[in-house]
């Protein structure tokens, strides 16, 4: 039995009475009770149910049945919370307190007359709801995002060539851009990835272009046209796609769209303004021989001439290569690399490591084989969709160095006998075969 207290004093307490350590309170906006986890979302007035992928069926029921129309639905962030939130305050106080009244054949008789209710942002409550609801949610997305960013546990095949992907997202995602062309955008931008990559995996499977949806009868038939109609994209139209991406979060009420469109009107109107501290996004192109990459086109000739002994500027010098000329060979040397074939000998290699290793050991790397190899029509095509490089080729003949400009020495003509001059000048014989062309009309 436990010591009693003092005279007069309050009786002892059991020690499970005692809180040993901090408590908290559920997290909910405006006061609502943290939501099961049960997919079901229940309607705000009666006892029906629904399933959260049947919420069109749910504000259908709604609409019918009590007469309440919920605005703007798809800008709701968490549509289970909101419904519950709403199902807690209607039985609290009357409809007409939060919502508006839309009546209908307003000039009928008043038994034919119907009465609906409009629950909107308009209310403070409602729009305050949402706000924290979408705060909520960015919290959430953003915690999400940064696990997927920092995940080293990441496994995931290419869904093109069949190649096996551990580590982090990132590896995979780069790689399709790079080899397939198939860029989704920067891996910081994406969030919830295994489910993105899983949606575009059963679409595929289902022999569906994932830029137009159509339906082919094959495999082999989807990739031809994918490939020679550029396909190798997603449909930005499609929102089934919005969801995995950060930039759907950020701002309440407003999609990717309305905050692109928002930039684009900024930058117009700041196009009057100074432009003094305009700095150029860097070109991020891609080295010929390796992964490495580069923020301006001398860092990579630098590169590429100290890594791999291919010295750009000085072929093209030495050939006097001209901008096609160097697109094309650009370009063939790409489809080269990426077949893991030596551009000089033509020998064939498992792996692109194996190859640039023979080609730098055999210096196959640093001179270029016959012009007729490349310099062919078909390399006027891209083998790298998103090839940055391309763009950043300049014309030799715009590169004129001072040196060629300067020191020309210009040769006057010898005018001490003007009467021999005129005689000899090659005007004479142009005027005469002019007046004789002129003769015969």
């Amino acid at each position: 039995m436990a010591a009693g207290s003092g005279a007069g004093g309050p009786p002892a307490r059991a020690d499970t009475d005692c809180i040993l350590e901090p408590l908290s309170l559920p997290e909910s906006p405006g006061g609502v009770t943290d939501v099961e986890s049960s997919p079901c979302v229940p309607c705000i007035f009666c006892k029906e149910c629904y399933l959260l992928a049947e919420q069109n069926q749910l504000l259908k029921h709604m609409i019918i049945e009590h007469k309440l129309i919920i605005a703007d639905v798809k800008l709701v962030a968490d549509f289970r919370r909101y419904i519950s939130y709403w199902k807690k305050r209607l039985a609290e106080q009357p409809i007409t307190d939060f919502c508006s009244v839309i009546r209908t054949n307003s000039e009928a008789p008043l038994e034919e007359q119907d009465n609906y209710f409009l629950l909107c942002d308009v209310l403070p409550e409602d729009r305050l709801l949402r706000e924290q609801l979408q705060q909520k949610r960015l919290r959430e997305i953003l915690e999400q995002q940064q696990r997927e960013r920092y995940d080293t546990s990441f496994h995931s095949m290419c869904m093109f060539c069949d190649q096996e992907f551990t580590g982090n997202r990132s590896v995979l995602l780069n790689h399709m851009a790079r080899e397939h062309a198939f860029n989704i955008g920067l891996p910081d931008n994406i969030v919830n990835c295994y489910e993105f990559l899983a949606v575009l995996q059963e679409k595929l499977d289902n022999l569906q272009c994932l830029y137009c949806e159509k339906v082919f009868r094959d495999k082999n038939t989807l990739k031809d046209h994918m490939r020679k109609k550029q396909h190798r994209r997603i449909n930005a139209k499609n929102k089934e796609y919005d969801k995995f991406y950060i930039i759907n979060y950020l701002e309440f009420g407003k999609s990717w769209e309305e905050v692109q469109s928002e930039d684009d009107r900024e930058l117009l109107d700041t196009l009057e303004e100074d432009w003094s501290d305009w700095e150029e996004h860097p070109v991020c192109a891609v080295c010929l021989f390796c992964e490495q990459q580069a923020d301006t086109t001398e860092k990579l000739h630098l590169h590429m001439q100290k890594s791999h002994g291919f010295d750009f500027p000085k072929i093209k010098s030495e050939h006097g290569l001209n901008f096609y000329q160097q697109v094309k060979l650009v370009n063939f040397i790409r489809r080269e690399i990426h077949h893991c074939r030596c551009y000089n000998c033509q020998e064939k290699f498992q792996s692109k490591g194996g190859l640039i290793s023979h080609m730098e050991e055999t210096k196959h790397i640093t001179f270029l084989p016959a012009r007729s190899a490349w310099d062919q029509p078909q390399y006027y095509f891209p083998t790298y969709e998103n090839d940055t490089l391309l763009c950043t080729l300049s014309d030799s003949e715009d590169l004129i160095n001072e040196d060629q400009s300067e020191d020309i020495p210009v040769v006057s003509e010898d005018i001490s006998n003007l009467k021999a001059l005129k005689q000899s000048s090659v005007l004479n014989q142009l005027l005469y075969e002019e007046n004789k062309s002129q003769e015969k009309f």
